[in-house]
């Protein structure tokens, strides 16, 4: 069997690049993977169905040049939240005096302004905190009409047209996907994108919406960033194929304090239940404009890698920065360097969760065992959705994981998983055949020699998802 030799990570934790105005030429693109990105972020926030068309298809003729599966993440905005315009543009509100917000679309002024969500008004209770402009400035609900509230500025400072609005202390009953948010989500799946990233989400009933609209055709990555959905963690969990630690909202709506709990929670509640979780916003953000990271930022990277985090994510420091190419080459030093630290292996080991009790777990619980034993090179998991290299990786093993799929879609979905190199391999009719595959694979990408064991997993009937029966011990000859 001929495999073509492929680019090969030295590290387990992936790089999720954000593409935008700096990175998206060909040129660009390939340098940041080669520098390490493993699945590139189009955010649907900004730029047209046309500029996130040619990024796609950038993406796709790179993993065909290449030969890796390179995963493909679309972010959809979610319904944000704004105030109307101002007379001017942009006033100041002082502390102590009092805001009206209503429904009258007029421009406002230092006393009152237009608040375009009646939903806000109908849930708002007195008392409720609104938070405008990224937490900048803070009101309280004095009064409630119908059509309006009237609150008291507790932190004042300069607003100005359509800034955002957090209401940190109730469930809004709106929905997690607005009609903009449908069109890009249907546009996205016809250009086949591997994960759709849902904002926003409050509700586990937020995500089955997503999962019922994707039908299948993609991984739902739902992003925390309200402290809702913390409230709903393992519900939204159970339903998400993957998680984000979306810090940028997250930090807005919770105090600073809680922000790195929250993550931790996340992260652990994502390796218990075997879905990949990303941390993600201002882990290098000096780097927007600064060649070189702050010490903060990089121990902030750091810390998700030693937390057992699947991958880190770059946003504006990528799409729109000055160094995209450095911030991801400095990224991938930081993640291999802390993964070549002996703390970190004894921390990964420690807070490894117990196999659940299911035939899948106990085979994936024991591949791990089994490879450390014998000291293998590399566990290969066949696998049709990706169920079965997910399990090997929840175990965080001390050698690679090869996902071998005979899906391209479950190999690129693989590119954001702990530990996971993927390889689309053709269908199989036997044990033999698939030991013969395995065996190819391992020496040809580089990860054993002659003489070396890997460990092999497989399923019996051939091909079949949720079948993994099979554990191997194979020799390189």
């Amino acid at each position: 069997m001929t495999v073509r030799p492929r680019l090969r990570r030295h590290r387990r934790t992936k790089i999720v690049a954000t593409l935008g105005p700096a990175s998206s030429n060909r040129e660009v693109l390939t340098r940041l993977f080669h520098a390490g990105a493993d699945v590139f972020r189009l955010n649907f926030s900004h730029g047209s169905h046309a500029d996130h068309a040619a990024r796609i298809a950038l993406i796709r003729a790179l993993a065909e040049e290449t030969g890796l599966p390179i995963g493909i993440l679309a972010d959809v905005q979610g319904p944000k939240l704004r105030v109307g315009a101002f007379q001017g543009g942009r006033v100041h509100l002082q502390t102590g005096q009092t805001l009206r917000l209503d429904l009258n679309p007029t421009p406002g002024n230092t006393r009152r302004v237009c608040l375009p969500h009646p939903e806000i008004i109908a849930a708002a209770g007195i008392g409720t905190t609104l938070l405008l402009d990224d937490g900048k400035l803070r009101l309280r609900v004095a009064r409630k009409r119908e059509d309006h509230l009237e609150a008291e500025v507790v932190v004042g400072g300069p607003l100005s047209d359509r800034k955002g609005v957090n209401v940190p202390d109730v469930v809004l009953p709106i929905p997690a996907l607005t009609v903009k948010d449908r069109e890009d989500i249907a546009f996205a799946l016809d250009h086949g994108v591997d994960y759709i990233g849902l904002s926003f989400v409050q509700r586990p009933e937020d995500v089955a919406e997503a999962r019922g609209i994707a039908g299948g055709r993609a991984w739902i990555l739902t992003k925390l960033e309200k402290p809702q959905a913390l409230e709903n963690l393992d519900a939204i969990m159970a339903l998400s194929d993957a998680v984000m630690v979306a810090r940028g909202d997250l930090g807005v709506e919770l105090p600073p304090e809680e922000v790195p709990l929250a993550q931790k929670r996340i992260v652990r509640t994502a390796r218990q239940a075997g879905k990949p979780v990303v941390v993600a916003t201002q882990m290098l953000e000096s780097m927007i404009s600064a060649p070189a990271p702050t010490r903060a930022e990089a121990s902030d990277v750091a810390t998700a890698v030693f937390d057992g985090a699947d991958a880190v994510m770059l946003s504006a420091e990528t799409a729109a920065g000055q160094y995209p190419f450095e911030a991801v080459n400095i990224m991938d030093r930081i993640i291999a360097r802390v993964e070549r630290d002996p703390g970190w292996r004894a921390i990964i080991d420690a807070s490894r969760p117990a196999p659940e009790p299911s035939s899948a777990d106990a085979i994936a619980a024991a591949a791990r065992q089994v490879a450390h034993v014998v000291g293998a090179r590399a566990i290969l998991a066949f696998t049709a959705t990706g169920s079965t290299a997910l399990r090997v990786a929840r175990e965080r093993p001390d050698c690679p994981v090869i996902g071998l799929t005979t899906s391209a879609a479950t190999a690129n979905r693989l590119a954001i998983v702990w530990g996971v190199h993927a390889v689309e391999v053709a269908e199989m009719s036997s044990l033999a055949e698939t030991n013969e595959i395995a065996v190819g694979i391992a020496k040809a990408e580089g990860f054993a020699e002659a003489g070396q064991e890997i460990v092999i997993t497989a399923g019996v009937p051939l091909g079949v998802s949720g079948t993994t029966n099979t554990l191997r011990v194979a020799r390189i000859e």
